[in-house]
């Protein structure tokens, strides 16, 4: 080794162990989070928890706790992967949003103007049903749920869109809310029509590549599958494993489905924090613009007026996105105009946009009694309110 290559080496080493230094000094635990969660696993209603409290720019706190898998037992990881299930649909949301900011959608289109096969689509009383982008995205489009045998069945969106436009529309578009994950699916199949790609590829491309989302997928690696957190159910013996119903008796690895855009991504907590950071910032992260502002403003603003909407009181609906109207009970320590979403095993994410906070909490636990409300997710957003770093 010559003198200027051993100096190049020493020199490449000493900037690396800087980064990883000021990685690991933006990477602080809360003691009062830890405080306040780690009675959950003690009590045996999870196995591990991993959550963060982020602004627009940095992350302030981050806390890796428990077990991503008690036997074998499997520490959880920083890098851990989750199923995020719900958490799914606000990038779905970002997707079309990103198609109309270029004019290729219009949130009041006609579904049936891109996916012909829904101008079939009838109420019970025999009324034609013209539902909008915007329904679909607000659910209020009325669209009924495949039973559970067939709801995950095929293998394409293409598949997909063609069983739904067979099932009659449960109320007139816009009169009413029910939640609906044949509408987001039939949102991410426009995407598909409109720009030429697979959704997953879709997402790939213009969502996870941009934000330096590695982690984000609909189909995992071998090694990525390593570091999958288990589910797990709560039963009277404790801890059982559980399975993940948006694959029914398939690997997460494999490819044999479709990218189911109500509920079908795996995700990290580095990764998905970087997703929620572009939405604080009003469309932009690092330097990179994937919204406009305006869009993401659509996104976090109320579109279902005075409608009844979510699983816990006192919010409203954007587009793709839970809007907090008047803070209680679970949402009680955010702000009004906080929104986000999130998932069936447990999974949350707030964006407050009066705080500059975001905060981030993935578990894998199968059976909440409502996964919206558990005393889990209160406890961490009311002990994230202690933190005390810098904007």
């Amino acid at each position: 080794m010559t003198f200027l290559t051993k100096r190049l080496s020493l020199v490449l080493l000493a900037i690396l162990t800087t980064l990883v230094s000021s990685q690991a000094q933006e990477l602080p635990g809360n003691p009062r989070i830890r405080q306040a969660l780690q009675p959950f696993i003690d009590d045996g209603m999870v196995a591990g928890i991993v959550a963060v409290v982020a602004s627009a720019d940095r992350v302030l706190s981050q806390d890796v706790m428990g077990m991503a898998e008690i036997a074998p037992p499997r520490p959880m990881r920083s890098d851990s992967l989750f199923w995020i299930a719900s958490m799914t649909k606000p990038i779905t949301a970002a997707c079309v949003m990103q198609l109309v900011d270029s004019g290729k959608l219009r949130l009041d289109d006609p579904i049936s103007q891109h996916l012909p096969e829904m101008g079939q689509l009838k109420t019970d009383d025999g009324q034609p049903a013209t539902i909008t982008i915007r329904h679909l995205l607000t659910h209020t489009s009325g669209m009924a749920e495949l039973p559970m045998l067939s709801a995950y069945s095929g293998r394409t969106l293409a598949v997909m869109a063609d069983k739904y436009s067979r099932v009659n529309v449960l109320f007139s578009p816009g009169s009413r809310w029910q939640y609906s994950q044949t509408s987001i699916n039939t949102a991410a199949r426009i995407v598909e029509v409109v720009s030429g790609l697979s959704f997953d590829q879709y997402v790939d491309k213009n969502i996870c590549q941009p934000l330096g989302m590695l982690d984000t997928t609909f189909y995992l690696s071998e090694s990525q599958a390593s570091r999958l957190a288990q589910a797990y159910a709560k039963t009277d013996e404790g801890l059982k494993p559980a399975t993940i119903f948006v694959i029914p008796g398939v690997s997460p690895t494999s490819r044999d489905r479709f990218p189911a855009a109500n509920g079908g991504l795996f995700s990290t907590a580095s990764d998905y924090i970087r997703f929620c950071q572009m939405l604080l910032g009003k469309g932009q992260c690092s330097g990179k613009r994937l919204l406009s502002s305006s869009a993401v403003t659509q996104m976090r603003t109320i579109a279902t007026g005075e409608m009844k909407t979510g699983f816990t009181e006192g919010n409203g609906w954007g587009i793709g996105c839970c809007v907090v109207v008047q803070p209680q009970g679970v949402t009680a320590s955010l702000s009004p105009g906080s929104f986000g979403h999130g998932g069936a095993y447990g999974t949350q994410a707030w964006i407050d946009p009066v705080k500059n906070r975001i905060y981030l909490l993935l578990v894998q636990r199968s059976n909440f009694a409502n996964a919206d409300a558990s005393p889990l997710r209160q406890a961490f957003q009311d002990a994230a309110q202690t933190d005390t770093s810098r904007p």
